[in-house]
């Protein structure tokens, strides 16, 4: 993207963020809409904006739908606030990397408090004067190829 393309698509960021809160007045829009990035074209003909929005995939599709529907009129909104030639055309599109982030973020703090919870453990063991077996090998009763 080059700079103009990304000072347009910040400028549309904050404009759509403003008549969104401001002038949209859809139901469907019940778990407020954030718009997380906005990618205009080189030629400047669409913008794409992706959004998340809090709530079921029933909800988010909701409101991915009331957007759609709301485009014409800001676009409209964007042209007289803009100072450009010709408006994008709007695109929306749920941001599922968002959604990706969030998981990956559940799975590493998931990770963490198992690490806290073994560390713990290995504590506890370690004050009860038990002998914790080595990491890289299997406890005695438990050698490969040992019969038993």
């Amino acid at each position: 993207m080059s700079r103009r393309t990304e000072r347009l698509g910040s400028s549309i960021r904050q404009e759509l963020a403003q008549i969104i809160l401001r002038e949209l007045d859809d139901p469907r829009l019940s778990g407020l809409p954030s718009i997380t990035r906005v990618k205009v074209s080189e030629d400047l003909s669409v913008a794409d904006v992706y959004f998340t929005v809090m709530g079921t995939p029933g909800h988010q599709q909701a409101a991915l739908n009331a957007l759609r529907h709301s485009a014409g009129f800001m676009r409209t909104r964007l042209t007289k606030v803009l100072s450009i030639r010709q408006t994008p055309y709007i695109k929306f599109h749920i941001d599922e990397s968002a959604k990706k982030e969030i998981e990956v973020l559940d799975l590493l703090h998931k990770i963490s408090q198992e690490n806290a919870e073994l560390d713990r453990q290995r504590a506890q063991a370690g004050a009860d004067g038990g002998q914790e077996p080595p990491h890289d090998q299997p406890p005695e009763n438990e050698q490969p190829g040992a019969s038993g």
